[in-house]
């Protein structure tokens, strides 16, 4: 940097430190419901050479300036939130853009680079001999208030994930959500800032994080290794990541979630079908694997033998799609949202806009969303008790996890499917929660079925004791029928001397059914994957 420019940058912050406007008045204006922080624009167009500074400094918008693009010889370009334009008739020279590049901050192997204290970012484009040929210069903005949409959600403490085109404002949310965390909540967090982009460029990070510490990375392939870093030195509540982008950083994420740290992070990809399909990051939401099907659960299903399973918890508990700047939709239950689109039922996230008047509105609700109620008045409570069901019954489960209640009906073993049309149901399966707010084309269903049957948490536990009530099974007839299985399939094995598989049982069924095997001195194995780990019995 000349000396000139340091003593131009010098003075600009000498007189932002003297003077004592409050914090509001020094870093930005309010626009409607927003604050927007203009921070240090003056400092991003000192930069610029002089011919292109001048032009700049006249535009009535300047405000609005998004970034500003150099390329050897062609025309310097500015772009605005509104239109593009161009700054000058005469192509960029290379002393130009030497200029720039000796007035800005050194260039990381990621060719971003930017100005001290500041959220400017400089990207360079270099020839194939290294030079730099082309940079683009982005104006870095703070906004406060760009949160309040999805307030709730930040502060749930679950881990959320961010999806988005780039500029919508995924890195500005983390921004703000680490300072929220940090001041108002007073939790330990650290950010992992690859590129200087959350913080800023420097050694001391930018005011908009609040009291949030960052950890800088040398270079891009070695964040997964300071992500852990972060864990296992530095004690945070929450981690925040920006563009987590390969396999290392989102199996660095999972770990960091098993130890129970909130995690809040942006990915590569517009939306949940996007990150399902990238076999990089779909770990991300649970992962994906290839499931094959007895022929029994095959046809009670409906399905194929060999069915996509989701293979994994999520790392992320909510998903958030940034469609616009003040529209988002929310998928609050990954793992329920991709079992479902895994089976061909697409997802339905909650949708939600910042209005005109700066108010936050849901345009569309989703089954996931959380619902916080009052307890409900014994006159008022739900038609579980009394329910008995006998014969083979289709069960339509309304917010309640098909994971979970597929398992219950596989172990126990009872006369039941699931069913997508509420029409053809024989009973309903819903949350307490989400029994009061019982669509109309449910109400009728409930009329024409045996029964609506309430469980107060998506739980395993919950989902199959009412599986257990709803069918009149005693705690040990689950035991009894996989053994009756396990013995019909020794007596065939026996007779024809060809291997049999049984249907999945959990853990300590399977056990069982293994020593019942030994005793007829039979060869048994467990295979398969959880939820559908199952005995197999043969000669040995």
């Amino acid at each position: 940097m000349s000396s000139t420019t340091k003593n131009a940058v010098s003075d600009t912050r000498s007189r932002r430190q003297d003077t004592a406007e409050s914090r509001e008045q020094q870093f930005g204006r309010y626009f409607g419901t927003q604050l927007e922080i203009m921070d240090d624009l003056d400092l991003f167009v000192s930069v610029l050479p002089p011919a292109i500074r001048e032009v700049l400094e006249t535009q009535p918008d300047l405000k609005e300036l998004f970034e500003v693009v150099l390329d050897l010889g062609r025309p310097p370009e500015a772009r605005f939130a509104s239109r593009v334009m161009d700054l000058s008739d005469q192509p960029v020279t290379q002393a130009q853009i030497d200029q720039v590049v000796a007035r800005v901050g050194d260039f990381g192997k990621d060719n971003r680079a930017g100005i001290e204290r500041t959220l400017h970012r400089i990207s360079a484009i270099r020839n194939r001999q290294g030079r730099i040929i082309g940079l683009t210069c982005r104006v870095g903005r703070a906004v406060f208030g760009t949160i309040d949409i999805i307030r709730d959600v930040v502060e749930s403490g679950k881990s959320f994930l961010l999806l988005g085109r780039p500029g919508v404002g995924k890195t500005t949310k983390l921004r703000e959500v680490a300072r929220i965390l940090s001041d108002e909540f007073q939790k330990r967090v650290v950010i992992v800032d690859t590129s200087n982009e959350i913080g800023g460029d420097g050694d001391v990070p930018h005011p908009a994080i609040g009291r949030s510490r960052r950890m800088q990375v040398t270079t891009p392939e070695d964040q997964h290794a300071v992500m852990i870093e972060a864990v296992e030195n530095h004690m945070p509540e929450v981690i925040i990541i920006d563009e987590i982008g390969v396999e290392a950083e989102a199996f660095a994420a999972r770990t960091i979630a098993e130890r129970g740290v909130q995690l809040v992070g942006t990915a590569h990809g517009n939306s949940l079908e996007n990150l399902l399909s990238n076999p990089t990051l779909s770990d991300l939401i649970g992962g994906i694997q290839a499931v094959t099907l007895s022929d029994e659960e095959a046809r009670r299903r409906g399905t194929q033998k060999t069915v996509l399973e989701r293979k994994a918890p999520p790392t992320f508990d909510v998903l958030i799609e940034i469609l616009e700047m003040d529209k988002l939709a929310i998928h609050h239950d990954v793992a329920t949202v991709v079992d479902q689109f895994l089976r061909g039922i697409a997802p339905r996230p909650e949708i939600r806009i910042r209005n005109p008047q700066g108010d936050v509105e849901v345009i569309q609700k989703s089954d996931s969303a959380p619902v916080h109620r009052e307890p409900l008045a014994e006159e008022e409570q739900e038609p579980l008790a009394g329910k008995r069901i006998q014969g083979t019954v289709r069960i339509f489960p309304y917010g309640v996890s098909r994971n979970r209640l597929e398992r219950a009906i596989r172990e126990m073993r009872v006369p039941a499917h699931i069913t997508n049309d509420y029409q053809e149901a024989d009973a309903v399966i819903t949350l307490k929660s989400h029994f009061r707010r019982i669509p109309p084309r449910l109400k009728e269903a409930q009329r024409q079925t045996l029964g609506t049957f309430v469980v107060k948490s998506n739980t395993y536990t919950q989902i199959a004791g009412t599986i257990r009530e709803m069918f009149a099974l005693a705690s040990d007839d689950v035991e009894a029928v996989a053994l009756r299985e396990a013995r019909e399939a020794i007596e065939r094995v026996l007779e024809s001397s060809e291997p049999v598989e049984l249907m999945p049982q959990s853990s300590y069924v399977r056990r069982l059914q293994h020593q019942l095997a030994e005793q007829y001195e039979l060869a048994s194995t467990s295979i398969g994957t959880e939820p559908f780990r199952r005995v197999r019995i043969s000669k040995p």
